[in-house]
């Protein structure tokens, strides 16, 4: 009878992780962005000032996929207020649209990355300042043993 007991919990628990994985995987992100943010908590951002920054990725996401373009990006007030999509020729063209946070407001950046942002057509999407991660850190050079001599 313990037997039996012991079978149908270790049932439940497999059944219960295997459940918890599909999930979980279901609604992670998955693309260039949640690749980008894992860098920036890792390594950290400067500060972004008010200025037209000529190097950044636009990153769009749609059903938990993202994926990024290259742009530029004004700022002012340490707020996003417009985004220029850039083109293979080489030329930009303006999002000439209102660009808000989800409570309706101009987006900031923190660490590197905007808040999400939604526009008029309802593209949903992030700026990611690439040029201002820190680099590195630094690392110490490692020595073998005597018998490495």
């Amino acid at each position: 009878m313990l037997g039996i007991t012991n079978l149908n919990f270790m049932k439940s628990t497999i059944l219960l992780l295997f459940f918890t994985s599909l999930f979980s995987g279901a609604f992670a992100q998955t693309g260039c962005l949640q690749e980008w943010r894992e860098v920036f908590e890792k390594r950290g951002a400067y500060s972004v000032s008010d200025d037209m920054h000529r190097k950044v990725y636009i990153s769009f996401v749609e059903d938990g996929e993202s994926w990024c373009v290259l742009g530029k990006a004004r700022v002012e007030n340490g707020k996003i207020v417009s985004v220029f999509l850039q083109y293979e020729d080489g030329t930009y063209e303006l999002m000439d649209m209102k660009l808000l946070n989800k409570g309706g407001k101009a987006p900031a950046v923190e660490n590197g990355v905007s808040e999400e942002i939604v526009n008029e057509e309802n593209e949903h999407f992030f700026v990611i300042f690439v040029e201002k991660l820190k680099p590195e850190k630094k690392k110490y050079k490692t020595v073998g043993g005597p018998g490495d001599l």
